[in-house]
Formats: C-alpha cells, structure tokens, sequence
C-alpha cells in the first residue's frame, strides 16, 4: 500500500475513533426514568418507564434534606442518590451523595470507579485527602476544608475525608456517572467474599498472620 493511503486510511480510523469507543451515549428523549425491575437487556442504563409512568419525582428529591445517622463504626453516613435511589438519572450521567460526620468520623479511603467527583463542605472542617497513583509517586494531597469550601477527585484515584473538627459536618458530592461505584479499600482488602487468602494478604502488607485474621475479623460483618 502506498505511503499516502496508509496516511489516509490512519486519519479515516482517527475520525472514526469517537464513535466506535464505548461512551455514553446522547439522550434521544426528554429523559428516561429507570424501569429497575426491566428485564430487557442494557448496556449503559436501564430501560425507560413509559413516559404515561415517569411520575414528577424523575426531577424532584428531597432524600439529601436530612442527615444520616452517623452511629457506625466510621463515624458517618452517607446518603445516595444514584440512579437506584433516583430514578431521574438515568442515562444523564449524573448523581450526588450526602455524607455527614460525627467528630472524628471518617469516610474512610475508598475509590469510584466509574466516576470524577466535586464536593462541597456544607459544615464543619473536613481533612480531604486524595492519594495519586504509582506515576505520582503515591503523593497524597490533602488539606483541612470548611463550609463552602470546594474539592474535586479525579475518576478512580484513592481519597478520604475525616471529620477534624470538635462539630458535627456534612458534605455533598456530585458525579458525572449515573453509578458512580465505589470500592472501599478496607473492606475490599479484608472484608471480600471469599476471603483473599491470609498467606497473600502478610506477604503483600508485610505483616504476620495473626495481624491479618484480626483485621478479618473486624470486617467480617461489612461496615
């Protein structure tokens, strides 16, 4: 083939890149409020609720007005408003969590998979910190927030917040994904089902068994 129409067939894959990577695709409809008990097949959302069945509440929540009970073993609590507590979302791309503090709770490091995260301090004082990947060197990145104070969270890096004030705080997060995901590294690490086999675990933290089965221990039960 000759030089020319390799360039050329490279600039017609380059223009075609867009639509053949798998993306969320444009709304086609006003919106498309989630059927969740659809049994038809979806890739990136849910089959849509005939318009006649959609209801106001696809545009209106009140689930974020109140504070979440913050008796846990963290600390906090964090209220969702995902595609399966709302609806309304689906296949917009978009979601909020409310997560609110006891002093010194924390929402412990975790990660969304699926999303990139802003937030804002709604009250209190917040320690935000955001770990960086292997390419960063692990950096972490973290600084003591107040209310009205904002922070972003790159899709899939570690972070946490933790509550450094002597006050009750509260914080609410946005995400461009429907489903944000989100992998809690403790309870991945010690609390899966099955359980990661305690010889992987003292070798990968360098730690003895007997320091594995206890924080087994502690997660056994979830959060």
């Amino acid at each position: 083939m000759a030089y020319s129409k390799i360039l050329a067939v490279m600039f017609t894959m380059l223009l075609l890149a867009p639509s053949i990577l798998a993306t969320d695709p444009d709304p086609l409809q006003d919106f498309c409020v989630a059927d969740l008990d659809g049994k038809a097949i979806s890739v990136n959302g849910h089959t849509c609720k005939p318009m006649s069945e959609a209801g106001e509440d696809f545009l209106f929540s009140s689930k974020l007005a109140m504070a979440g009970n913050t008796s846990t073993p963290n600390g906090s609590a964090v209220t969702e408003l995902d595609v399966a507590e709302w609806p309304g979302t689906n296949t917009l791309g978009v979601s909020m969590n409310r997560v609110d503090f006891a002093p010194g709770g924390t929402n412990p490091p975790h990660i969304h998979p699926r999303a990139t995260e802003i937030g804002i301090v709604m009250e209190g004082e917040l320690l935000v910190g955001i770990i960086g990947s292997l390419d960063s060197g692990n950096k972490l990145y973290s600084k003591v927030l107040r209310a009205g104070e904002t922070f972003l969270i790159p899709r899939g890096l570690m972070h946490f917040q933790f509550n450094v004030g002597k006050t009750e705080a509260s914080m609410v997060v946005s995400f461009n994904s429907q489903n944000p995901g989100i992998v809690f590294v403790p309870l991945t690490i010690f609390g899966s089902n099955p359980p990661i086999p305690t010889p992987v675990l003292t070798k990968a933290l360098r730690v003895d068994a007997g320091v594995v089965e206890l924080l087994k221990s502690k997660f056994a039960g979830g959060f």
